[in-house]
């Protein structure tokens, strides 16, 4: 053969029934689709039952012999092929998928596609989240209900502008066994899987055209093991179905009627639909028969009857519990004498609108290879071709860790999926934390995270990926799970609260003191590593008492805070002053060190707010303070009071002038007593002191023309 010329790519497909084997090949162009070559080969033994293979070697072996004879013909090597499965134990999920875009934008083809790849996905997830039993199920064809523009439904999307495209659309399932068969049956034929369908949806891409779907159809596909049924409306295919009764069960009446093998009682029903009068056969006795039709078709007819009726009830379970508008019937076992007008009376429909669909929806069909049929045997043979430029969805094998899988190739597989497919435990796939450390400071909740492990290693054909590397049909995929880190360790010393020093002026020295930390009511040190459910406090002041301990200073005799008289366990916040005579402190220190007034650091309560009150109290209190002051230091304090000496200093604070008056000598918190200052409005901030640009301590003496500045300090 010289080989037969092409315009397109060539599509080959091939329709695996129960009885027969078809191929087709051919290509698409604009004025329709072109058969170039097909060949058919009955199985030689009933190696398929009801869509379903039973001999897997049979099969293939007869897939070869259709592939090998239109090779010959084609004068081209065949590699990819698309199949179509049966309706066996068929379920459908129909869902509604959206996807926005981050711009108005014209739709195009691939984004049709992954429209329509989100949804099978959604679907998938919705079947198994519902599949109660431990057979695997796989999406073997979808179709399009309907789609939507910015949230209205539109006929076809592609070339319009959109924000957001949507869909309603149908998935199927099949049983995973249904589905492998095929798949070895055509690997022993040396071919690979181009795209796997529905046999419905195959038939129904040539015998329903799209203007039709707008009316309330059905298209039965009756083959020799199954009648595939799908349903039309409102533009769109709304529903699939199937029964496990066809042809053969009529094939089988003749049979037993007869008293002949299969392939000769296929012989008789094939007169029948040639309306033959009288049939002549040889019976396994090896005897001459002769039978009339009507004989037969008498045989057979409680058989139409009950399959029909089954026809009929699925149609209507289909549609919503009421009959359609007609019907189209496809394949070989509904040519059959007495079929269309049987399934019109089940469903109470003019007989005129049940027909057997052939040549007459082939119009847009270009038969280049004029040997081809073109009767309703030949629709869905057809369709399988069609479908492969309708959507493409098959499926791959992988080796995951040394085990053989499956995967529905949705055109961007990866390592997740895989790995999801297997059940691989999720927390082997990402680095594993150390466990956590939970404890409580001031009263609220931290928690401090373990380290991270190292990451899962991945190899895809020895090679390094990762978990979003996309897979190919054969490879190799090996992953090792990812390891632990450490558990968390965490001591006081890294806590935040413990950084700052609290700085205190004592006796006119700024020093600083660390802060001390209360853990489940006992004082511990920096190096303390912390414990799940300590209960951590960090107290922001000192005691009177505390502050001697630190500076290794007896503490007795005249103490003031901020200018307060105070005792040993009065508290000392930051930036408070403190004052005592050391003298009388040493002297008194013996009498002094026994003290019952002594609070340990532990038992001191929380800031409860002394430190906004001494500071409150400054102002109010600065008189009182000087009287004290004048009182400790002696006569000399007392004579100059009685001759009336005072002076008077002029300062600016807070950008506007003051004059102090009525006292020999000022200091810095006698500014309080004329400017406008609110020393309640603290809010938890510090008090800012500030002197000619310099801190000050609130009994820094004034002078002529001192600048003062006093404010809070804002929070980071």
């Amino acid at each position: 053969m010289g080989g037969v010329k092409s315009q397109g790519q060539l599509v080959f497909g091939l329709d695996i029934g129960t009885r027969s084997i078809v191929g087709t090949v051919g290509y698409k162009t604009e004025d329709g689709f072109h058969v170039l070559a097909q060949e058919i080969r009955e199985h030689e033994s009933r190696a398929m039952l009801d869509g379903q293979i039973h001999d897997i070697a049979r099969v293939g072996q007869t897939i070869l012999e259709v592939k090998k004879r239109l090779e010959e013909r084609l004068g081209k090597k065949l590699g990819e092929v698309c199949i179509a499965a049966a309706g066996r134990v068929l379920r459908t999920v129909t869902v509604n998928v959206s996807e926005e875009f981050d711009s108005e934008k014209e739709v195009e083809g691939e984004d049709l596609y992954n429209l329509s790849m989100s949804g099978i996905e959604q679907a998938y997830n919705e079947f198994q989240s519902s599949n109660d039993t431990d057979i695997k199920f796989y999406c073997v064809g979808y179709t399009p209900m309907r789609y939507y523009l910015n949230g209205y439904q539109m006929g076809n999307l592609e070339g319009h502008k959109a924000k957001k495209i949507g869909a309603d659309l149908i998935a199927t399932f099949l049983p995973d066994d249904v589905v492998d068969g095929l798949y070895k049956a055509v690997e022993a034929a040396g071919l690979h899987v181009a795209n796997l369908t529905l046999e419905p949806i195959a038939a129904i891409q040539v015998a329903i055209p799209d203007k039709f779907r707008l009316l309330n159809l059905a298209l039965v596909d009756v083959g020799a093991g199954t009648s595939d049924i799908s349903i039309t409306r409102e533009g769109s295919i709304v529903a699939y179905g199937m029964i496990p009764v066809a042809g053969d069960s009529l094939t089988d009446v003749i049979v037993q009627k007869c008293l002949v093998d299969f392939d000769m009682a296929e012989h008789i029903k094939r007169s029948l639909r040639e309306g033959t009068e009288s049939i002549e056969f040889t019976d396994i006795m090896g005897l001459p028969q002769t039978v009339s039709s009507a004989e037969i078709n008498e045989a057979l007819a409680p058989y139409i009857d009950d399959m029909t009726s089954k026809v009929a009830d699925e149609i209507k379970r289909l549609n919503g519990d009421k009959p359609v508008s007609a019907v189209f019937v496809v394949g070989g076992g509904g040519m059959v004498p007495g079929y269309t007008e049987k399934l019109s009376e089940k469903l109470g429909i003019l007989k005129e609108r049940v027909a057997i669909r052939g040549e007459e929806v082939m119009k847009d069909i270009i038969f280049e290879d004029k040997d081809a049929h073109k009767d309703s045997l030949m629709v869905t043979p057809i369709g399988i071709c069609l479908s492969f430029y309708a959507q493409s969805n098959n499926f791959i094998f992988v080796s995951f860790n040394g085990e053989r899988l499956k995967l529905y190739d949705n055109g961007h597989l990866t390592v997740s999926d895989a790995a999801l497919q297997v059940a691989f435990p999720n927390e082997d796939l990402f680095p594993k934390r150390g466990k956590a450390l939970t404890f409580n400071i001031g009263g609220k909740a931290r928690i401090v995270r373990g380290t991270e492990g190292e990451s899962s290693q991945i190899l895809i054909n020895k090679e390094p990926a990762d978990l979003y590397s996309q897979i190919r049909s054969g490879d190799l995929v090996e992953v090792k799970p990812s390891t632990p880190g450490s558990d968390a360790e965490f001591t006081l010393g890294e806590l935040a609260e413990l950084k700052n020093p609290i700085r205190i002026n004592v006796n006119s020295k700024i020093i600083e003191f660390p802060k001390k930390a209360v853990v489940n009511g006992k004082v511990e040190d920096t190096f303390y590593k912390v414990c799940d459910g300590d209960d951590i406090r960090v107290n922001n002041f000192y005691t009177v008492e505390q502050i001697g301990e630190f500076l290794d200073i007896p503490v007795a005799g005249n103490i003031f805070v901020n200018s307060t008289p105070a005792v040993l366990s009065t508290k000392v916040y930051e930036d408070f002053t403190l004052e005592f005579d050391i003298t009388e402190m040493k002297s008194s220190a013996s009498s002094d060190a026994g003290s019952s007034d002594t609070t340990s650091f532990a038992d001191l309560p929380d800031d409860d707010g002394t430190a906004a009150e001494m500071k409150e109290k400054l102002a109010g209190q600065s008189a009182a303070n000087e009287e004290e002051q004048s009182e400790i230091s002696g006569d000399a304090s007392d004579e100059k009071e009685k001759a009336g000496i005072t002076s008077s200093v002029t300062v600016t604070a807070n950008g506007r002038p003051f004059t102090l008056t009525g006292k020999e000598e000022y200091v810095y918190v006698d500014i309080f007593d004329l400017l406008q200052f609110d020393l309640k409005a603290s809010n938890g901030r510090k008090i800012i002191t500030l002197l000619n640009g310099k801190s000050a301590q609130y009994l820094e003496p004034l002078k002529d023309g001192d600048v003062i500045e006093v404010r809070w300090e804002e929070k980071k």
